[in-house]
């Protein structure tokens, strides 16, 4: 088959490998129809590279028909349509259970010291083969897919493998109060449905904030007014301050994460590690990387005292240090982690009827076809051409 695959820094290429199999009685093997493009990818392209190994297959995202089951597998045949969540979870134990899924003890990965492992992405969850690709092979076949009426478009759904469930747990983790104030920090794929979700759950003051002229006008364009960084850091804390009576927002989203503008020396730290042979860049990476750190401090400034911050976008750096004084003297709550999605597809699965609350069928901005996946990566990490969200077909 064909398949996305990662061979260095910022180096990303569709090779022939061999076609994924049933190897459990509870596999299945499902053809891909499309499979998304992710901010957290770009992590893989750019930063955690010391983590990756020629050939490891990307993608988190997929969502397509099922094409073979094993002997075990009950709940599912061959042709059903199906969503893969990203996270590989049992659905069974202690911590699927209380809706932990991305913490599932039965694909820990213990010997990382990390949790659940996960679709395309690195050693560290797991290396499992991901699905930007023509097949992917999906474990615990009868509890992990979400199965997905025939019918409308694959963007209907296709977001329940990532965007919607992350988006979906920051909204509840940052625990707005109806009468107040969330900022969303960042407006690509995860903060841009983090300002629907919570407007649609009724959040009265909803305001984005960003640098990029399209992602602004995309907000904006939905009734959600958005505050521009490139006026700098200053002007954006004080516009929060006066939206919300001099004391910061109730809670803030930082859906940006490890890779933020406006950290140059962390910036350059991260280009020589992810330089680095894999082996020397993963003990660095373990011991004293920091990652770029300008969007939590913009969250910590933009909160109001005893207000909340839930983090979305992804943190790696063993050694970021953090404000601890300020946070404590302004007693922020923060909230953080990889979505568990299986948590949230109830609530998630209402809002994909017709009418289209949240924009699902019309989010994508860009479909290409797999063969152009590492044009495509190029240009999602270089914010061109309006790129907001990214989707791969065969």
């Amino acid at each position: 088959m064909r398949a996305l695959t990662w061979h260095g820094r910022r180096d990303v290429r569709v090779d022939t490998v061999p076609d994924p199999v049933v190897e459990q009685p509870d596999d299945v093997v499902v053809q891909i129809t499309s499979s998304g493009l992710c901010g957290s990818d770009l992590h893989l392209y750019e930063v955690l590279t010391p983590f990756l190994s020629p050939g490891d297959v990307l993608g988190h995202e997929p969502m397509g028909v099922v094409a073979e089951v094993g002997p075990a597998v009950t709940e599912l045949s061959v042709g059903d349509r199906v969503v893969i969540p990203f996270n590989v979870s049992c659905g069974h134990c202690w911590m699927c259970g209380r809706g932990l899924q991305s913490q599932c003890e039965t694909t820990q990965n213990r010997d990382q010291g990390t949790g659940a492992s996960l679709f395309g992405y690195t050693a560290l969850y797991g290396q499992v083969p991901g699905g930007q690709a023509e097949y992917l092979r999906v474990p615990f076949g009868n509890s992990l897919p979400i199965r997905v009426p025939q019918g409308p478009p694959d963007d209907r759904f296709l977001f329940l493998s990532d965007v919607l469930p992350t988006a979906y747990q920051a909204v509840q983790y940052a625990a707005t109060p109806a009468d107040g104030t969330l900022v969303v920090l960042g407006l690509g794929p995860i903060g841009d449905m983090c300002t629907r979700i919570a407007a649609h759950l009724g959040v009265r003051q909803v305001v984005g904030v960003d640098l990029v002229p399209e992602r602004l006008a995309r907000v904006e364009a939905r009734g959600i007014p958005a505050l521009d960084l490139s006026h700098g850091d200053d002007e954006v804390l004080g516009a929060i301050r006066s939206m919300t009576g001099g004391r910061g927002a109730d809670a803030v989203i930082d859906a940006v994460g490890m890779e933020a503008h406006g950290s140059p020396v962390a910036a350059a730290a991260q280009k020589v590690v992810a330089a680095m042979p894999s082996g020397p860049g993963r003990t660095v990476m373990e011991t004293a990387g920091s990652d770029r750190t300008a969007a939590l401090e913009l969250a910590i400034g933009a909160v109001r005292r005893g207000g909340t911050i839930s983090l979305s976008g992804v943190y790696g750096g063993s050694a970021t240090p953090l404000p601890m004084l300020t946070l404590f003297d302004k007693q922020v709550q923060m909230r953080m982690g990889q979505a568990n999605v299986w948590r949230w597809v109830p609530d998630l699965l209402p809002l994909l009827g017709d009418d289209d609350p949240l924009g699902v069928d019309h989010f994508a901005t860009h479909r290409v076809p797999l063969e152009e996946a590492a044009q495509a990566y190029s240009m999602f990490q270089g914010k061109t051409d309006g790129a907001v969200k990214v989707l791969f077909t065969p």
